[in-house]
């Protein structure tokens, strides 16, 4: 059935790199959920109207509230399938995060509304009557709603969608909230112990619950989060496998949307390479990474000398002044100036962002260490925070010069 919806709908399905495919994608999404949810709101919404169930009619609300996530979902992709313009450069994609931003806030508005009627039952209740055709509603709902997980986890796998990957998993918890309510309607025809209300408050307490998540999950790429560790340990991997490239370090990746990403790297090459040899593999990377992978990345050159003996042991000396102090510290762009009473060493060290020791006292403890290995050493020091992984660029940098 998925296969079948993707192949009549959605044109040039498999060219999923392409914006307007991945807009149709989207496009397909939004109209089933909008069609399946609006359905099985009406359905539940009758059945609880003539039931006199509150918890009924608040899995109808529930489903209400994805239907407008659909609607919202739905506009958000064409929008964010907008080309760039004069005044939004970077594009549109992050339209798409902020119309889950506004499903989430209409998800929390219907999950307080309906725990404010389903408490006024639970200290006020009504008979309710538990039907046949309750069961067969509620039982439907199950089997609709496991299908559309199925389906939107596929299509936000294939296009890599976080936002319907989200109404994916808000598809399986509608499954547990349902098949709730259903136990709740067998206990009561069995036993005519009427949990309705008590069960209403429990489908509202997870609306607002799925409601607070959302926000945060949709709030969190606005805001802008760290890069994930596979995004970032492919592109290492991948600037360290060309010719030339002796290390990395100072990446930092920016996202402004789901396919729209920018970045920066310091790529270490030879201070004795021809520079126009190093700018040609700085011209391959940024190239490659256009049309490979959809990046836009600016590379930075830093030339690195290799074969001085006393510039070697120096750096080795700070590796393991680091290393002591915290494993997660690391060094990049070291230099050494030489002079008849001492020698300068420039060299920029990159911590975590939350790291525990503040700026000055590790500068400090840092030129205490050299002074204890060579008194003749002065230290100069820029200290720069880790936007990804730092540790990982270093394991893949020595990885790589060992071999």
């Amino acid at each position: 059935m998925t296969e079948f919806l993707i192949k009549h709908f959605v044109k040039d399905y498999q060219n999923v790199s392409n914006v307007k495919v991945r807009e149709g994608y989207g496009k397909l999404s939004g109209v089933v959920g909008i069609t399946c949810n609006v359905l099985l709101s009406v359905a539940k919404f009758l059945t609880g109207l003539i039931f006199s169930s509150i918890s009924v009619m608040a899995d109808a609300a529930n489903n209400l509230s994805d239907a407008m996530s659909s609607v919202v979902t739905l506009v958000g992709f064409k929008l964010s399938g907008k080309p760039a313009d004069k005044e939004h450069p970077y594009g549109h994609e992050r339209i798409e995060y902020v119309s889950g931003l506004v499903v989430s806030f209409l998800i929390l508005f219907i999950g307080i509304e309906l725990i404010k009627t389903s408490l006024s039952k639970v200290f006020h209740p009504e008979a309710s009557h538990v039907g046949a055709v309750t069961f067969v509603v509620l039982s439907l709902s199950i089997l609709v709603k496991l299908w559309m997980f199925f389906f939107n986890r596929h299509i936000g796998k294939k296009i890599d969608s976080t936002v319907i990957c989200a109404t994916a998993q808000d598809s399986l918890n509608d499954v547990i909230a349902t098949f709730a309510v259903l136990i709740s309607a067998l206990i009561t025809y069995f036993s005519d112990f009427n949990l309705d209300g008590y069960m209403g408050v429990a489908v509202s307490v997870y609306i607002i619950y799925a409601g607070i998540n959302l926000i945060k999950d949709t709030a969190d790429p606005l805001l802008g989060v760290a890069p994930s560790a596979e995004l970032t340990d492919k592109i290492i991997t991948k600037v360290l496998s060309y010719h030339g490239v002796e290390g990395i370090h100072d990446l930092i990746i920016h996202n402004y949307g789901p396919k729209r990403c920018f970045a920066s790297v310091h790529v270490e090459v030879s201070a004795k390479q021809d520079i126009l040899e190093s700018h040609d593999i700085a011209d391959n990377i940024e190239r490659d990474f256009k049309i490979e992978m959809g990046i836009d990345l600016v590379v930075h050159l830093d030339p690195l000398i290799k074969d001085d003996e006393t510039i070697n042991s120096a750096k080795d000396m700070l590796t393991q002044i680091l290393a002591d102090i915290d494993a997660s510290i690391t060094h990049h762009d070291f230099r050494m100036v030489k002079g008849t009473t001492h020698s300068n060493l420039i060299f920029d060290i990159c911590v975590p962002v939350d790291f525990y020791i503040s700026d000055n006292e590790l500068i400090d403890m840092i030129i205490n260490a050299v002074h204890l290995c060579e008194r003749t050493y002065e230290c100069v020091i820029t200290i720069d925070k880790s936007y990804c992984s730092s540790i990982s660029v270093s394991d893949k940098t020595d990885k790589k010069n060992r071999g």
